[in-house]
């Protein structure tokens, strides 16, 4: 049986055509598979991802899916990420070009090691 936020999820994506679904799912699959652990939730009315904080979003667009890895993920990547509109915390990628899956997977793990060091030295903070 599908828990409720998964249902949801699976809603959200229904309700694109099937390309974009498909893209959707590719991403989705993705972030899952670089943050096991992360718990899937609806925040802002989209897909998101959290561990010890929010880690990531998605959305999707009539031309893009936009990435939402937070101000720190699109910076650490910047170089990367240069072929792509970008903005202080939003990456989209053109429903034209195929999806840097391999580079979400890195951004992904980025999110999770960046949010359990930030929650181990709040956790250390407290300690002292």
């Amino acid at each position: 049986m599908k828990n409720e936020v998964a249902s949801q999820v699976d809603d959200y994506i229904g309700a694109f055509p099937p390309d974009i679904q498909q893209r959707l799912q590719q991403l989705r699959a993705t972030i899952k598979a670089a943050a096991p652990d992360a718990e899937e939730i609806i925040s802002y009315q989209m897909p998101a991802y959290r561990l010890k904080g929010n880690l990531v979003y998605f959305g999707g667009f009539a031309d893009h899916i936009s990435f939402f890895p937070t101000s720190s993920g699109v910076a650490a990547f910047k170089d990367e990420l240069a072929e792509y509109s970008t903005s202080k915390g939003t990456i989209q990628f053109p429903h034209a070009k195929p999806l840097p899956l391999d580079l979400v997977t890195r951004i992904v793990k980025y999110r999770v090691a960046e949010n359990l060091n930030k929650a181990e030295l709040k956790n250390n903070k407290k300690k002292s």
